[in-house]
C-alpha cells in the first residue's frame, strides 16, 4: 500500500509543479484536465513502471504511442525522469530511451533529448536537477548537463554543459555562466540568451 501512496504522490507533485510554474494556470483541476505536459508525464510514469517487468515491455510501449498520438509528446518508457518535472506547451517533445532527468526540470515545447547514434547502450542525454531546456532546443548523445544549466531555445547541444552554465547556438557553445539558484521565472528563460 506505501507504494501506490508514493505513486499518488509523485503524481500529485507533476500536478503542483506545473500549477506553480505556469502562469496561465488557474487552479489544479485545470492543470489535471488540460495540461498536455501533465498527461504525458502522468502516462510515463505508469509506462516506466509496466517497463521494468519484462513481460509487460509491449504494452508499456503501447501505452507511450497512445499518449504520444494524444498529446504530441513522446517520452520512451525505458527513460529516467525525476521528480516535478514541468513540460510546458509540450508538442514536439522527444525523450529517448536511456535519457535520465533530474528533479525539477523545465523543458520547453519541441525539445528533444535524442540520440546521435543507431547502437545499444546509453546513447541519450543526461540532464541534472534544476536545467531548463528552451524551446526547440536538442540535445544529442550520451551528453551531460549539469544540474541549474539552462539551454537556450533552439540550441544544438552536443557536448558538455557544465553545472550552472548557459548553452546557446547551434552548435551550442557556453556564453556564460549564471549564478546556482532556485528557478526564477521572471529572469531564467533560456531564450533571452540568444
Amino acid at each position: 500500500m506505501s507504494g501506490v501512496r508514493a505513486f499518488w504522490s509523485v503524481l500529485k507533485d507533476d500536478l503542483e509543479v506545473a500549477r506553480q510554474r505556469d502562469p496561465a494556470a488557474r487552479s489544479r483541476i485545470e492543470v489535471a484536465l488540460a495540461y498536455p505536459g501533465v498527461h504525458a508525464v502522468w502516462a510515463y510514469r505508469l509506462a516506466h513502471r509496466m517497463w521494468r517487468e519484462p513481460g509487460l515491455r509491449l504494452p508499456a510501449r503501447l501505452l507511450s504511442q497512445a499518449t504520444r498520438a494524444a498529446t504530441g509528446i513522446e517520452i520512451h518508457p525505458g527513460a529516467r525522469l525525476g521528480h516535478r518535472l514541468f513540460i510546458d506547451h509540450g508538442m514536439g517533445v522527444v525523450i529517448g530511451e536511456t535519457a535520465e532527468v533530474g528533479d525539477d526540470v523545465v523543458l520547453f515545447h519541441g525539445s528533444t533529448l535524442g540520440g546521435r547514434s543507431m547502437r545499444h547502450g546509453k546513447r541519450h542525454p543526461t540532464l541534472g536537477d534544476g536545467v531548463v531546456v528552451g524551446a526547440g532546443a536538442k540535445i544529442l548523445g550520451p551528453v551531460w548537463i549539469g544540474s541549474n544549466a539552462q539551454i537556450g531555445a533552439n540550441a544544438v547541444v552536443v557536448k558538455d554543459v557544465p553545472a550552472g552554465a548557459v548553452a546557446v547556438g547551434v552548435p551550442a557553445q557556453i556564453r556564460l555562466r549564471a549564478e546556482v539558484r532556485n528557478w526564477d521565472v521572471e529572469i531564467d528563460d533560456p531564450a533571452i540568451y540568444i
